[in-house]
């Protein structure tokens, strides 16, 4: 960063310091257990200081012409670019991705975001004549966004791309877990030309912030990412005012291996698709689902698959798997390997505590169950870490059932040779998205959930269309 931001928020076109005399919020670096900074906690004074500036320019911004919005949306994917290694080394300070993995998946594919709705924007009618009406569609207006730790510049990128498309200013809180990136973030926009007012980043905890955003009567749409219990709270809040609320929370995602799947290709691709960024994403492919009579071949493949992670500093180019982002998720994932152990899941590589060469950190070792019940907590909570539970099935419709067997409904991959059986059976899974043998990721196609995994969606076109309101004018 061009200076010491840590201590002020970006407001109205420019940094400014908190309302008061605002504490500091400790940041960790997970890798060494250690402080390596701190920021400022916001409050509600600062929340309305941020509304107010949004609100001040949205009439102006929401009729903005479309090619500046394209061109603003540009410039700032040119600016990411231009600074993706800062990004990467930021994210492997603050949350512990390795830094190979935060240069090939969390920087690209956040600014992969921006690119999305460049497109979308490019091709998009928001008048449309109908059948005795015209069709409008409008900004929504000042949009509030809450944004995690394990994806923190990809989620904000996933958030602020679409609602600059669409015509709303922002007010964005990051997690204060992992502030660095977003505070990159605001430097990029601000060298990018928005108006002022259009961004605003506002830091702090969800308990201050976060509810005053939900409840703020000047907010007209907010959207979270986070967790399901965090996602309860801004809802609860939000209804008070009826604003708009985009959710995208927790998952326990299946990936159902057909008995005509390729499993030596597969089996190892879902260790890596369940185990990747630590396995902190919500919709990781956690519960491998197999026919029963491949069981012993699919625990023998998952296990060589998993003893090739190279666990260690985020910052050496040899890591594979850095720690997990902080303290407090490092103990809920060792809580739950113990809890597969005390219900009788069987153990096939990794377990509590850290690889035996690391003694700081959170490091957790890459973790395999199998024999997983439903009815276990590991097969039916989620664990947010490299851990994955192994569960035979007797046939294609108890495999489905199996996949459906849980309260979320975010994401769901299936394996098989045959196009048609697996597009047959996806049809069949309650999930936001499902893979079919490891499809390319694309920032278009829409991201969210079936049932407590949220509602509304993100990406592309859909995601772009929350940030819209629709209007009919007859005449």
């Amino acid at each position: 960063m061009t200076g010491d931001r840590s201590g002020q928020f970006y407001i109205d076109g420019g940094w400014c310091d908190p309302v008061g005399d605002a504490p500091r919020i400790a940041v960790i670096d997970p890798a060494t257990e250690t402080q390596i900074g701190t920021i400022a906690a916001g409050s509600a004074a600062d929340v309305d200081r941020a509304v107010a500036a949004a609100l001040r320019v949205f009439a102006s911004f929401s009729v903005s012409p479309v090619a500046d919005r394209i061109a603003l949306l540009e410039r700032i994917a040119a600016l990411m670019e231009q600074r993706a290694e800062a990004f990467a080394q930021a994210i492997a300070l603050e949350m512990g991705a390795a830094i190979g993995f935060a240069r090939a998946s969390q920087v690209p594919f956040a600014i992969a975001h921006v690119r999305a709705q460049i497109d979308v924007l490019r091709g998009y009618r928001f008048e449309r004549p109908d059948a005795g009406f015209t069709l409008v569609k409008e900004a929504i207006g000042v949009c509030a966004l809450i944004t995690p730790w394990n994806w923190p510049l990809y989620q904000i990128t996933a958030k602020v791309a679409p609602a600059i498309a669409a015509g709303c200013p922002v007010v964005l809180k990051p997690s204060e877990m992992s502030p660095y990136s977003a505070l990159l973030f605001a430097e990029v926009v601000h060298d990018a030309g928005l108006p002022a007012g259009v961004f605003n980043l506002v830091n702090g905890t969800g308990e201050a912030v976060g509810a005053a955003l939900s409840a703020h009567p000047d907010v007209a749409m907010i959207s979270i990412t986070g967790s399901t219990r965090a996602g309860v709270l801004v809802a609860q809040a939000a209804a008070v005012s009826v604003k708009r609320v985009v959710q995208e929370l927790g998952g326990k995602s299946p990936n159902l291996f057909l008995d005509d799947a390729d499993f030596g290709a597969a089996v190892p691709r879902a260790v890596m698709a369940g185990m990747r960024n630590v396995g902190q994403s919500c919709s990781a492919p956690t519960r491998l689902l197999v026919p029963a009579a491949r069981l012993d071949e699919v625990e023998a493949l998952a296990t060589q698959a998993a003893s090739e992670w190279r666990v260690g500093a985020p910052t050496d180019e040899a890591t594979t798997m850095g720690p997990i982002a902080n303290a407090a998720q490092y103990a809920r994932v060792q809580a739950m390997i113990e809890a597969g152990l005390t219900e009788g899941a069987r153990l096939i590589c990794g377990g509590p505590g850290r690889p035996a060469d690391l003694n700081r950190g959170y490091y957790v070792r890459p973790t395999i169950f199998s024999g997983v019940t439903r009815d276990m907590r590991i097969a039916r909570e989620e664990i947010f870490g490299p851990v994955l539970c192994i569960m035979p099935y007797a046939d294609d419709a108890d495999a489905v059932t199996l996949a459906n067997d849980t309260v979320y409904g975010l994401g769901a991959h299936v394996q098989s040779g045959d196009a048609a059986r697996a597009q047959a059976v996806a049809r069949r899974i309650r999930s936001g998205q499902v893979h079919i043998n490891y499809p390319a990721w694309t920032a278009h196609a829409p991201f969210g959930g079936y049932k407590q995994s949220g509602n509304g969606r993100e990406y592309g076109v859909h995601g772009f269309e929350e940030y819209l309101e629709t209007k009919a004018i007859l005449a």
